[in-house]
């Protein structure tokens, strides 16, 4: 088992009921602490925010072979690519560092001052640097939703479905943390019953529920990553919404897949959850048939994660409506797999890039992950609690996804990806 994994740990710092941030999870993530704007790299216990660099500076990661200044930077990749021989010792010492009976910090409290702060006073920044970005359409029911309602039932997955998971290449440069909103999109649609395009903001904005997992170890080009090592090239996970303009989307992705309909922006949780953190809830993924091809071939028997999601509606001057339960545990296409074809080619991968679940729907109408799905297409309207609908997402609209995986009552969670929808510009 992994040192930090321990369940019966507790922490000196006070951990509220249903935390997300329990002493088993240790996330990292990159914040703006007081006056000052630069990156401090921190993680958290409870709401307590923890700066690494004041802990680095006052020795307590002695032990350990980091470079200095390592966690004063404004991303988290320079750390990340350390390895995680080396990530997991950080994370250990903050096991044993904030463990109730360990004294060292606790009761130093000058250091504390220096290095704990409250949640509510810590601007969190986008916690990687992104080289690349790609997006994968890995949800069987997802995929065969939307081949439901844009082709027919029989028809639903396309041929080579079942046999590779589905990607596309994304704008790393529009990923932004949760917090940050963003304007309506704008593009060229066609209205009902018109072959003729118009340009304008998008009349159908959609969101996607998903995940994105974060490479931790750079290949060279020529290089492939089989799916029993992938686990060694995937630092840890954080929560995605992959805003989509269906109407802008419908219009373009013939030939070439999604465009203007995609880049405009992609919302991510601050805190990257480490895969080790994740370790205790794994289980079995969804049975494939066809069999699959050889280098796809799963090398473990548990490649899925139980991760519960849950995505909420907030419309201006309204409590949050939620409006989707799903898992993670859905994913046809494990991360693995996703990987090893990723790489098959020789695609050289590098630190910080991000790769994303594609939407993650499960089998019932309220686990699916998406409007676009929710209400069908636009002939089932959700309605809110004053008695207004939404088909899609309106100006001045809120979504907020959380995550959580949770077993012998440890809850080890993600936070959440927050954005709101401003009027086009």
């Amino acid at each position: 088992m992994i040192k930090a994994n321990d369940p019966t740990l507790q922490s000196w710092i006070e951990v509220p009921a249903n935390s997300d941030f329990p002493i088993q999870n240790i996330p990292f993530g990159v914040s703006a602490i007081g006056r000052h704007s630069s990156g401090h790299c921190v993680t958290i216990i409870g709401n307590t925010v923890v700066c690494l660099v004041r802990l680095q500076e006052a020795g307590y990661f002695s032990g350990i072979n980091l470079p200095a200044g390592i966690f004063e930077k404004d991303y988290l990749n320079d750390f990340i690519a350390l390895g995680k021989p080396v990530t997991r010792q950080v994370r250990d010492r903050l096991s044993d560092l904030f463990r109730k009976d360990n004294a060292e910090l606790r009761d130093n409290a000058e250091a504390r001052k220096k290095s704990l702060f409250n949640m509510a006073d810590v601007e969190m920044k986008i916690p990687i640097r992104i080289g690349d970005y790609t997006d994968f359409y890995s949800s069987r029911e997802h995929a065969t939703n939307v081949g439901t309602m844009f082709r027919d039932p029989k028809n639903a997955l396309l041929p080579n479905w079942l046999h590779l998971p589905v990607a596309y290449h994304g704008r790393a440069s529009s990923v932004i943390v949760s917090g940050h909103n963003f304007h309506r999109p704008k593009g060229q649609m066609t209205p009902p019953g018109s072959e003729v395009p118009v340009f304008g903001p998008s009349k159908a904005l959609d969101i996607e529920l998903e995940t994105a997992f974060i490479i931790g170890k750079s290949t060279e080009l020529g290089q492939s990553v089989s799916t029993k090592d992938a686990d060694d090239y995937i630092f840890g996970m954080v929560l995605f919404n992959d805003w989509s303009a269906r109407d802008i989307q419908r219009w373009e992705y013939v030939p070439l897949g999604p465009f203007l309909a995609k880049n405009f922006a992609s919302t991510i949780s601050p805190w990257i959850v480490t895969l080790d953190a994740l370790e205790p809830f794994r289980v079995k993924a969804p049975d494939q048939d066809p069999k699959v091809l050889p280098y796809l071939e799963r090398k473990a028997d548990k490649t899925g994660i139980d991760i519960n999601l849950e995505v909420y509606l907030q419309p201006d001057k309204m409590e949050p409506l939620k409006i989707c339960t799903s898992n993670f545990k859905y994913m046809y296409w494990s991360m693995d797999q996703q990987l090893a074809h990723h790489t098959v080619n020789g695609c050289n991968i590098n630190v910080g890039d991000m790769m994303a679940s594609g939407t993650i729907s499960g089998p019932t109408p309220d686990s699916f992950g998406s409007l676009l799905e929710i209400t069908w297409g636009g002939t089932k309207p959700i309605t809110l609690p004053n008695g207004s609908q939404r088909k899609y997402l309106e100006d001045g609209d809120t979504v907020i996804i959380k995550g959580f995986a949770q077993k012998d009552n440890i809850r080890i969670g993600f936070g959440e990806a927050r954005g709101k929808v401003l009027p086009a510009v």
